[in-house]
């Protein structure tokens, strides 16, 4: 963690007005974003195909694009019912 943040800090003044942004961007180069973009590609595809096989197509793609693979279990949850559940003591089913 040090060494990351000395390279995030190396050359900036703390104390000088831009310090926070230029620290913050430093850190920013240092992430493999084409390598984290890759992945979440991967996973919204996968959670398509899970999605498109179960009948809940634009739930999973929707659920794998904002958690990645924890969205993959949405085609398998029970669906919401259409409407309030029957009254106790009511005759429909």
């Amino acid at each position: 963690m040090d060494e990351l943040l000395a390279k995030a800090t190396h050359g900036v003044d703390p104390g000088a007005p831009g310090a926070f942004v230029t620290i913050f961007m430093s850190l920013m180069r240092l992430v493999p974003w084409g390598q984290l973009i890759l992945w979440q590609v991967v996973f919204i595809v996968v959670g398509a195909l899970l999605g498109w096989w179960r009948g809940r197509f634009w739930a999973t793609v929707l659920a794998s694009l904002l958690v990645g693979p924890f969205g993959w279990a949405v085609p398998f949850l029970p669906r919401p019912q259409a409407g309030p559940p029957p009254l106790p003591g009511s005759k429909k089913p």
